[in-house]
């Protein structure tokens, strides 16, 4: 595979932009969907349950499958694990668009998430090589993170629109286009790299155990909300999921070619910032999920008011990711951004934890909104740049993988335990007599309250376990693939 290599500033611009463009287009993917659900139903004939497979297979094959495709790209080169995984998202996103049935629909979803697991788990590896000056890694870092910050809003946007503008189909087919011209320009933008062979690390045994044991974890709690936690399937498959981790744990102890190599953890800040980031994620879509719905079920807001409503949130996560979280990071390293942004997090969750039923937009809702950007737009970048700080030439798409996994299964976690936690509570009061917006504030308080304690608990994790190094540069160089090109003018 031939590549133009970014030896010039704006060349590793370029070429940052086309991953950027590619990970807003499979951040957006796992809400883009949500708002055509209803027409899907309508049209193919979804039971109310089994609507929930549109959404729950994709998250399943990405979950599983970020943590191998890491690994794989290392192996393989991260640079051709990416268009292969481009490459299944852009089709898999037509057989989605032009579905007529329900398996075929929900098969298509499975093989969009396997798609944007090949290539969301290798994009920050790639980064990380792209860049060797700290000053410019951390700009970098600071505009991923806000990339993936910000694609669930612009998903429910554009979902919005496409649904209601034309049809449900092109939620999907819009993946079309974006997906053949990213491969066009990634193919000589993006920089080729060897790979190690795949006889450095293919333990087809292990790879069997974490795949079967992360989808088996994450189907689990995605049907946490139909089974309920302490319910036969739940504890069951939970218990099945643990084992099947745990051997695969085992494995990579005693394998000669492990997938994982155990000492990647031996790193404090590598395995304490995904410990963080599990938190995190987990607290932050517990917010975002059920403070919609506190502006819409309680103070009765609008659809369209309630995204406004949260706009100042947007528009303070770029001001502070785009423009302060670098000079902040450089000045006091990664781990005081991490500590300050998680403190800014946790008193906006207090404060949504005491949201009363008649608030006022400016005194009650624009405060913690603000505060919850400005925290966001502080640890993402740091934890990100935490958890890659060790990576090397050999394993930096593996420990992007690592990175997403953490992420994807603190979403998940954070949805199932926070919503579970908000409708009983709100049964709860119900049962005893408090009126139905009264009850449902209390879910709500309920659910804030917790997410605050486990953003407290990442606070813990991070000064206990992290070291606050300076602001990492990129490793050097991995071995590249030969160039056909002359590189791209300044």
């Amino acid at each position: 595979m031939s590549t133009t290599l970014p030896t010039t500033s704006r060349a590793r611009w370029l070429a940052f932009g086309v991953l950027c463009s590619v990970q807003l287009m499979v951040i957006i993917d796992t809400s883009i969907v949500n708002v055509a659900l209803p027409s899907i139903q309508s049209e193919l004939g979804f039971t109310q349950s089994g609507l929930g497979w549109i959404t729950n297979a994709y998250t399943i094959a990405f979950g599983g499958l970020l943590l191998l495709s890491g690994r794989l790209g290392d192996l393989i080169s991260r640079k051709r694990m990416f268009i292969a995984g481009l490459v299944v998202f852009t089709l898999s996103s037509l057989l989605c668009g032009v579905s007529t049935s329900q398996v075929m629909l929900v098969a298509g979803r499975f093989l969009q998430g396997a798609g944007a697991a090949m290539a969301a788990a290798v994009v920050m590896g790639i980064v990380i090589t792209l860049f060797t000056d700290p000053r410019e890694l951390g700009k970098a870092i600071a505009a991923f993170s806000f990339v993936g910050a910000a694609g669930g809003s612009l998903g429910v946007l554009a979902g919005g629109v496409l649904t209601q503008g034309i049809n449900w189909h092109w939620v999907f087919f819009i993946n079309v286009p974006i997906g053949i011209a990213a491969s066009l320009f990634a193919v000589p933008l993006v920089k080729g790299d060897k790979g190690l062979g795949l006889s450095e690390g293919v333990d087809i045994p292990g790879s069997i155990l974490v795949t079967a044991g992360l989808m088996l974890g994450v189907y689990t709690i995605v049907e946490v909300p139909i089974y309920g936690w302490v319910s036969l399937p739940t504890l069951g498959l939970g218990a099945v999921a643990a084992l099947l981790l745990a051997g695969f744990v085992v494995r990579q102890a005693t394998a000669a070619k492990p997938l994982v190599p155990p000492t990647l953890f031996q790193s404090r800040n590598l395995t304490g910032a995904n410990i963080v980031q599990l938190l995190l994620v987990a607290g932050l879509f517990g917010f975002n999920f059920l403070g919609t719905l506190y502006l819409q079920e309680v103070l009765g807001y609008k659809p369209i008011e309630a995204s406004l409503a949260f706009l100042p949130l947007a528009l303070t996560l770029a001001v502070v990711s785009l423009g302060l979280s670098t000079r902040f990071t450089m000045k006091f390293g990664p781990r005081t951004a991490l500590l300050t942004g998680l403190a800014l997090i946790t008193l906006a969750l207090l404060l949504a934890a005491r949201a009363p039923v008649q608030a006022n937009y400016l005194v009650d809702v624009l405060p913690m909104a603000v505060l919850l950007g400005a925290g966001a737009g502080l640890t993402m970048p740091a934890v990100m740049a935490m958890a890659m700080s060790v990576a090397t030439p050999t394993d930096a798409g593996l420990a992007s993988g690592v990175a997403g996994t953490s992420g994807q299964i603190g979403g998940a976690l954070g949805l199932a335990i926070f919503a579970a936690l908000a409708s009983g509570r709100t049964e709860d009061l119900t049962a005893t007599g408090s009126s139905q917006l009264d009850a449902l504030n209390g879910g709500f308080h309920l659910a804030f309250l917790v997410s605050a304690c486990v953003v407290v608990l990442g606070i813990v994790v991070a000064a206990t376990v992290l070291r606050n190094t300076p602001m990492m540069a990129g490793p050097p160089p991995a071995a590249e693939e030969p160039s056909t090109a002359e590189g791209i003018p300044s």
